[in-house]
């Protein structure tokens, strides 16, 4: 029973904000977004909704906090640090990242660590500039007795257009459980002052026949 409700938890969270990267926010600056899924499962319409935002303390560390959220059935609020590794130029960025916050099943939470290796790089295509991402994970959620490792996938483009897409690709894998994936293309829609709204359309490999919809809202500060 314990693998199945750790593996309902993993089907519904798999898919996070997938916007921790290699680039850290300039020092004094900051970045928050906000979304909600709707989506249908086991015959009902339910929702899950997320917050994360990013500062730059300094000019090397970047402090940030991943809060996602079922409401009654499960979620976590997890605060990180990132911090660069690398700086290969147009070869791209590595940055590492660790989080240290909680989580819950059913009211139940425990202590949960997750260690990050991110790796970015800036584009020049024939549609404008625009960027890739690769974000690898291992999260230890307490109390599950099971490691969980991720791999996300994140590109997108950034150009003086009023309409940019992003298509992102979500893993998540525990032992002995099938892969977990969550397919996400949106449509980056610039609000102005700093402001876009993402809309999009959420594909999970654990809900065969269903999409979601996701609404969010980005702004830097």
């Amino acid at each position: 029973m314990g693998r199945v409700l750790l593996a309902l938890w993993i089907c519904l969270f798999a898919a996070g904000q997938a916007l921790a990267g290699a680039w850290l926010r300039d020092h004094g600056t900051g970045f928050t977004a906000v979304s909600t899924t709707l989506y249908r499962f086991d015959g009902y319409f339910d929702y899950k909704s997320a917050v994360y935002g990013e500062w730059g303390a300094d000019e090397r560390w970047t402090l940030g906090l991943d809060i996602n959220e079922q409401p009654g059935l499960a979620g976590h609020v997890l605060l990180f640090v990132r911090y660069p590794l690398a700086d290969m130029g147009r070869r791209g960025h590595l940055a590492a990242e660790a989080g240290l916050g909680g989580h819950h099943w059913l009211g139940d939470w425990g202590r949960m660590t997750k260690i990050t290796l991110s790796y970015g790089k800036g584009l020049d295509t024939r549609w404008g500039h625009g960027w890739v991402a690769a974000d690898t994970a291992w999260e230890r959620r307490f109390g599950t007795a099971a490691d969980i490792f991720k791999l996300d996938l994140t590109a997108g483009l950034s150009t003086p257009r009023r309409i940019d897409p992003m298509l992102q690709l979500e893993t998540a894998y525990v032992a002995g459980l099938p892969l977990f994936w969550t397919l996400t293309p949106s449509l980056l829609i610039d609000a102005g002052k700093g402001g876009t709204w993402v809309v999009g359309l959420e594909r999970k490999s654990d809900l065969p026949g269903t999409i979601g919809l996701k609404l969010g809202f980005w702004r830097n500060f």
